[in-house]
């Protein structure tokens, strides 16, 4: 569907953001943000030929998108140029949390790191379509201090959640199309509806270590002892 692709008025914009950052706070007493880990590190490819990595996912615990919306923003920063300048903004990008998860109906987010243009994105999942777009559309001004003009955009996409992108066999299906990275990496591709790729890593190493500390496996544990 098409989208009018343009911001708020200021004051209405700003009025909105002044509104989230307070909700904001309330879910922060309240401890309802999560930030977990099952999809950092997933690399996603893109219908335009390009692919970038989930490096933090935030969810508000206890939220149901009863009206699912999938949102993707894009936008390309302003003078960040190479990996030391990318790493820096990833770490600092934690302190815009108050400026979106506050705004009605947000379920959840993944934060992508730069494509090979530079294009860094959101891919959010909201309750109601109408409710994304005005936030999409509030979150332009905040967007537009630090982003090279005319690289903001923004996709709609009612009806979706954000793991229906990761294609329709399911969350961690085989699917034709080569792996973005070597077979020892254990990682393998999932076409996405649009024409886009996801690629998961089932075990990463850090979840490998996890799952030693914790002790044999059910296998192991279940193993018939040998009789003397």
């Amino acid at each position: 569907m098409t989208d009018e692709q343009s911001p708020l008025p200021r004051p209405e914009a700003a009025r909105a953001l002044q509104r989230c950052v307070l909700a904001s706070a309330r879910l922060l007493l309240r401890r309802r943000l999560r930030l977990p880990r099952r999809w950092v590190g997933t690399r996603l490819r893109f219908a335009d030929g390009t692919s970038a990595w989930i490096y933090r996912e935030t969810v508000v615990r206890g939220a149901v998108a009863e009206s699912p919306c999938a949102l993707v923003v894009r936008f390309r920063l302003r003078g960040v140029r190479g990996p030391t300048a990318h790493a820096a903004f990833r770490a600092e990008s934690l302190l815009n949390t108050p400026l979106f998860v506050g705004f009605p109906g947000f379920v959840a987010k993944w934060w992508l790191a730069a494509d090979e243009h530079g294009v860094y994105r959101g891919l959010y999942e909201w309750d109601g379509a109408d409710r994304a777009r005005a936030y999409a559309r509030a979150l332009w001004w905040v967007l537009a201090l630090v982003s090279v003009p005319g690289s903001i955009d923004y996709t709609v996409l009612p009806g979706r959640h954000r793991d229906d992108l990761l294609g329709p066999a399911g969350v961690g299906a085989v699917v034709a199309g080569a792996p973005l990275r070597s077979e020892n990496d254990r990682r393998r591709s999932v076409t996405q509806p649009d024409g886009a790729q996801g690629v998961r890593d089932h075990r990463p190493a850090r979840e490998r270590r996890w799952s030693l500390r914790k002790g044999p496996t059910d296998a192991a544990r279940h193993r018939p002892r040998a009789t003397p």
